[in-house]
């Protein structure tokens, strides 16, 4: 028969089933946080770690918590008469004040485990040994004074034995346990806990949403009001996706000290992640600016009028908080992620650079990733940060930090299929958690970026040719991008994620090749007036000749142009000028142009 109520944590079921056979435990994960428990089957409250495993075992007969760390040393839990008395019993004298070291650890656990004498009253307790991770500098490379001591706890821990104690809701036979708190499970020597039956290890999760729910209607009483609405719990349980039930606790703390109202804990959640006030997502001159977009976007990014379309409709998703909302938690995913595919040189850089400054009002808020520079696998390490132990690993990811360091913006990912499979993973936690932890430990939060990936697929070896009608052209790249993550990659579930965020762009035709000629040469003339105070006219048969030139090739698309005026009009442009003697004022008109092979000759006046 057990005291443990079914609504405990599922990990603190299980110690309280397996005390008959376990020696020893070791936890580890989300150790340092609270925990949602319901005594008795009434009103939930949250508990410490150490409260929470007394009151597993005090149901059962155990009289005293033992707790050791290498900060403080010994110590009884809880600070109770009763308590204090059967530790005393336990070790046989009272706990001792040295300085906490291996060796007196070990000294209390020799005491701890000895056998009970005949006539000697039966104590049960249990000895927890906190921050057990950091008792050595590494399990695999132990000292010998390191190896001894683990070698006693591995004897120990086949030689105890069960206690007896009649008279008690479970009279036995259940072992006094040693329990070890450790951040990871591998932080104590393999050969400690590998094929030893009697060490139990156990995960202690992170909350889920359950969890997450139950604590924000406890919380809401520490509010004005006291009851808010259900749904308005649920939606601060959603936000709070990836945080701890404590740090739920610390959000609420900060929200009345912000003044915010229950309602407003969303904002809270915001801030305690990302660590600003301000929210660019939520200004109100931000529907209007993409507005306006819907008109200043294609005369920028010419001949797209279909991507940019799809692109601005999936902006206005991400502005209105519904990206991915026909799921059921969603809000800790990234605001707005887009798939841009087709020919090169047709706009889709432009387009990311374009979304930056439509919805931050800054194209410094644009970050690009080449992702032909991570086609190995170690150069994710670039992304996140080193592995503990590696060099550079204390100077973190060149994208976590950027995330961190200015929360809103886009992140662009060039040519996404030129990097290393393994790579791709550490997208597929971003698009579904919206986060990504970096080799220090510290957890970098998406959810308010707009992740732009571009791609070629299905450009190469395929039909795909200018002058097809859109449609086929759509449908082709599509075919050919998830056959690649699908077929070639094995990653249907990256696929998955994207969703219809798909924006497959067009050729360059002859109208939009000829409109993007006179932009980039009306960029070439501002730019030589701006630096040299020098005015340059192109005019007819010359410029006629020029664009006839420029847009007889359009596979590059709008930058096969540029290259084409920069060798056709920039660079005997510059020599003309380079010619031109010092100090002479006036316009420079080009009225005609001459080729001789890859040399080109303007005609000035």
């Amino acid at each position: 028969m057990t005291g443990v109520s079914p609504e405990w944590p599922a990990f603190a079921r299980e110690i309280d089933a397996t005390l008959a056979v376990q020696s020893q435990y070791v936890l580890y994960g989300n150790l340092r946080d609270h925990f949602l428990v319901r005594p008795g089957g009434g009103s939930p409250a949250l508990r410490s770690l150490r409260d929470l495993l007394w009151q597993v075992l005090e149901p059962s007969g155990y009289q005293t918590l033992l707790c050791y760390d290498p900060v403080d040393g010994l110590m009884v839990h809880p600070q109770e008469p009763d308590a204090l008395d059967a530790a005393t019993r336990l070790l046989g004298g009272k706990p001792g004040n040295q300085p906490p070291s291996l060796a007196r650890l070990r000294a209390d656990l020799t005491a701890f485990g000895r056998p009970q004498e005949a006539g000697e009253t039966p104590v049960r307790g249990a000895f927890v040994i906190d921050y057990a991770s950091r008792l050595v500098v590494s399990p695999e490379q132990l000292d010998p004074a390191e190896r001894d001591f683990f070698l006693f706890c591995l004897k120990s821990s086949r030689t105890a034995l069960p206690l007896f104690q009649p008279g008690t809701v479970r009279p036995g036979p259940l072992y006094n346990p040693v329990v070890w708190l450790v951040d990871g499970e591998r932080d104590l020597p393999s050969w400690l806990t590998a094929g030893n039956e009697l060490i139990r290890a156990i995960s202690v999760p992170s909350p889920d949403f359950g969890d997450r729910q139950a604590t924000a209607r406890l919380l809401a009483g520490s509010f004005p009001g006291g009851r808010p609405d259900p749904e308005v719990c649920d939606a601060f349980a959603e936000q709070a996706e990836g945080l701890a039930l404590r740090q739920m606790v610390d959000v609420t703390r900060l929200a009345r000290d912000r003044g915010l109202g229950f309602t407003q804990l969303p904002d809270a959640v915001r801030t305690y992640k990302l660590g600003v006030l301000d929210n660019p997502w939520r200004r109100g001159f931000l529907r209007e600016r993409i507005r306006e977009g819907e008109t200043s976007v294609p005369g920028r990014i010419v001949g797209q009028d279909a991507a940019v379309t799809k692109t601005l409709d999936i902006l206005k998703r991400a502005a209105l908080g519904l990206s991915g909302a026909q799921a059921a938690q969603s809000s800790s995913r990234p605001r707005g992620v887009l798939f841009f595919a087709g020919p090169t040189g047709v706009g889709k850089t432009e387009l990311a650079k374009t979304v930056a400054a439509l919805v931050f009002g800054d194209e410094s808020a644009y970050l690009r990733f080449d992702m032909s520079e991570f086609s190995a696998e170690h150069a994710g390490d670039r992304l996140i940060g080193a592995p503990p132990g590696y060099v550079g690993h204390e100077a973190g990811g060149e994208l976590t930090n950027a995330v961190r360091q200015q929360p809103f913006r886009v992140v662009l990912f060039d040519e996404i299929e030129k990097a290393h499979p393994r790579i791709l993973d550490k997208f597929l936690q971003v698009l579904e958690d919206g986060r990504l932890t970096d080799g220090r430990g510290t957890t970098t939060h998406f959810s308010e970026c707009v992740l732009i990936f571009t791609s070629n697929l299905g450009m190469v070896g395929s039909e795909v040719r200018p002058g097809m009608p859109y449609e086929l052209i759509e449908r082709t790249i599509k075919a050919a991008i998830g056959d690649h993550f699908t077929r070639v990659l094995g990653r249907p579930e990256l696929l998955n994620r994207l969703g219809d965020n798909i924006v497959v762009f067009d050729f360059v035709g002859a109208e939009a090749a000829g409109r993007i000629f006179e932009l980039q040469l009306a960029n070439i003339l501002r730019a030589v007036s701006d630096q040299h105070g020098l005015e340059v006219l192109v005019k007819e048969p010359a410029r006629s000749t020029l664009r006839e030139w420029c847009t007889a090739d359009l596979e590059k698309g709008g930058r096969g142009i540029g290259a084409a005026l920069e060798s056709l009009l920039v660079n005997p442009l510059a020599r003309a000028l380079f010619e031109r003697p010092p100090g002479r004022h006036g316009p420079v008109t080009v009225t005609g142009m001459r080729r001789d092979g890859p040399t080109v000759t303007l005609e000035l006046a």
